[in-house]
């Protein structure tokens, strides 16, 4: 494997623990009494808000370290701050819709990455990170949107 596709060891395991509140949030909601359970999903959504943030800070960093473009800037600044105008309208959404959107916006983001990596803007193995990280965060997130339907 070549440096670019190898993923280093710390993005495995933080990536790994940045998993952690989605499957964290989504037990507590299920399996906590109601009222601690309230309090469950919110702490997982909130954390859904700030991942779909960061998941725009991302393109942000690479478009500014990254000069070899500079007619491409304009799009890929703008990109990088539409997630986290898309969770801050989730934020202020009631619970059903609120996780839809994040499951919804997460999982563009992950599409957005995959044409950012074949333009070469982000490496190969990010790509592998945010695919198991992507699946995780939505089916965390899908699974308590089941408990609420």
């Amino acid at each position: 494997m070549t440096r670019e596709r190898e993923m280093p060891r710390a993005a495995k395991i933080l990536g790994a623990a940045a998993t952690a509140p989605f499957v964290l949030g989504t037990l507590g909601f299920w399996l906590l009494p109601a009222d601690a359970a309230g309090h469950a999903l919110d702490a997982q959504v909130f954390y859904g808000v700030t991942a779909l943030t960061f998941l725009g800070a991302v393109h942000w960093g690479t478009a500014i370290v990254d000069g070899r473009n500079p007619g491409r800037l304009w799009r890929r600044l703008g990109w990088s701050m539409l997630p986290g105008l898309i969770a801050w309208m989730a934020a202020l959404m009631t619970a059903v819709p609120m996780l839809v959107t994040l499951m919804v916006g997460i999982g563009v983001c992950h599409l957005v990455d995959l044409r950012a990596r074949d333009r070469g803007e982000l490496p190969v193995w990010y790509l592998a990170l945010r695919r198991w990280t992507t699946a995780v965060a939505v089916l965390s997130l899908g699974a308590s949107l089941l408990r609420l339907v």
